[in-house]
This record gives C-alpha cells, structure tokens and sequence, in this order.
C-alpha cells in the first residue's frame, strides 16, 4: 500500500503512556462477572461495534454516560506504526468528505484513539482483548496497536492493506451512525428476538465490510494507493475474521444462528462489492435479497 509521504490525520489521540485504567468492567455502578464479558466479546470481539453496549444490556444497566478527557498527546513522529494509522484515517477523512458532500451533507470526522490495555470511553471501559472498535457515544474508534500483531500471527492475515482494511471498517460504523443507521439498529434491540437481531446486526457488519471497500475504491481513484497483492491482503483477512472461520479455529461448532458479523465469504462478498462499485447505495444489506 503506498501511504508514506501522504497527508497524516491532526485526529488521532495517543493514550498510550496515560494507562486505562485495571479491573473489570464497570458500567452504570455495577460490577460485572467474567462470565458475562466472555459473551460480550464473543459476540463482539472482532471488528465489532460497541462491545460494551452488549456488556451493558446483560448486566440490566443503561448505557454509560460519556466520559470527559482532557486532551490527549498527539502520538511521536518517528512512531511508523502511529503514523500509519494517522495517514490511513487522514485518507478515509478525505474520502468520506468528498462522498458527503456529492450528496449534500457534511462529512463529521471522527477521532481514534490509540491506547494499551484499557482505556475509558463515553460506552464504557474498553480494553484490547475487544479488538477495535467504534464508539458512537464519543464518535471515536479505538485501537490498540498490539492487535495488528494478533491479526498477522494468529489469524493469519499480514500486509498494510490488512491492517487499512481494519480501520477503515471501523469509520464505516462512523459512517453509519451519522446515517442514521445505527440508531435504527438500537431501536430494534429488544423488540426482535435474539436470532433476528443477530441477523440484523450481520447486516450491519457487512455493510461497514462494504463501506470500508467504497473507501478503498475511492482512495485508489484519487491517489492510486493499491499496490500488487493488496486487494487480496483485505479479501484474506475479511475471510479470517469471518464468524465460520473464528468458530472453527477456536474448535468450537459453527453455529449460524449465532452469527453477529456475517461468514468469511459474506464479508469478502461485501468488501468487494464496495470495491468495485465505490457506491454507498450499493451496500444496501438491509435490503439485498441475498447476503
């Protein structure tokens, strides 16, 4: 992926030396068991949304007021990995700018936080284990950067387009919420059942697997970033992090019914959809016949 030299994003915040916090999670004043956040980040770990969210619905809590920072150290400039991020988020900023405007609205950038460990968020406590994710209470996503290391060594998906396609998957969530779409989804939590919940929020996750390709399909027609192999660094780790994949490599059944985020071909399925067309209307999930 060609990213060196290009513009670097003034929103990312470095919480990495300011620690996060210890213990477990605690939301709404209630301590919560480990039992309970092991069905949170399966639900949830990778790539997922709002892991407390699910946290906070099993404990019987509301959802956790936003939590107010002081500002926060930009990250070193000789940090290569840091740097990356910062460029990638500055390439989907400029991306989503451009399609928000065509269409008539203004693009509302979202900020990303690196941290290590555990850190505080306007969902909750968020800690590595979760994988990234997106917060639309604060409207930040959040990384640790030790999970590129996990996505390289254990699910076996290397390369910088890998590690792209992760960030831009979370602004895809951005995307949805300042849509309106995530909204929508909170207000079908409780009035469907568990199964077709799930089904829903497989079609959320899709659909930011599709925005993520939308930005790709973009990026690549204003500044030619791909490199060879890239495109087919994303495809294989879309199919790593596929709910079929990640059930079968922890030894477990795969469970359809239990899907949140869509199989391995489904998320590739959608990554290129947005790739070859670059349309947001084509990453319609909630209304495609077929996933």
């Amino acid at each position: 992926m060609k990213w060196e030299g290009n513009r670097e994003s003034d929103n990312v915040e470095d919480r990495r030396d300011g620690g996060g916090g210890g213990g477990g999670f605690g939301l709404g004043g209630r301590s919560i068991g480990i039992g309970t956040i092991v069905v949170a980040l399966v639900g949830g770990w990778i790539f997922g949304i709002n892991p407390m969210t699910i946290l906070s619905l099993l404990s019987g809590g509301s959802p956790p007021a936003q939590v107010q920072q002081g500002p926060a150290p930009k990250p070193p400039a000789d940090d290569r990995m840091a740097k990356f991020v910062s460029t990638v988020l500055a390439d989907t900023e400029d991306v989503w700018t451009d399609v928000f405007t065509k269409g008539g609205a203004t693009y509302q950038k979202p900020r990303l936080v690196l941290f290590r460990g555990a850190t505080q968020t306007a969902c909750g406590q968020g800690q590595a284990a979760m994988g990234p994710f997106y917060c639309p209470g604060d409207q930040k996503v959040y990384i640790d950067l030790g999970f590129y290391e996990t996505l390289r060594s254990r699910l076996g998906a290397p390369g910088d387009f890998a590690q792209a396609y992760v960030i831009a998957h979370e602004v895809g969530h951005h995307v949805q919420n300042l849509l309106g779409i995530s909204g929508k989804m909170d207000q079908m939590r409780g009035r469907v059942s568990k199964a077709e919940y799930n089904v829903l929020s497989v079609k959320l996750e899709l659909q930011a697997d599709c925005f993520a390709g939308v930005w790709a399909h973009n990026a690549q027609s204003a500044r030619q970033i791909l490199e060879q192999g890239d495109v087919e660094e994303a495809m294989n780790a879309a199919a790593k992090i596929g709910d079929d994949a990640l059930q079968r490599s922890s030894g477990g059944a795969v469970v359809p019914e239990s899907f949140t985020h869509g199989t391995s071909a489904q998320r590739q399925r959608w990554f290129d959809t947005g790739l070859k067309t670059g349309s947001v209307k084509a990453c319609d999930t909630f209304s495609a016949r077929s996933l």
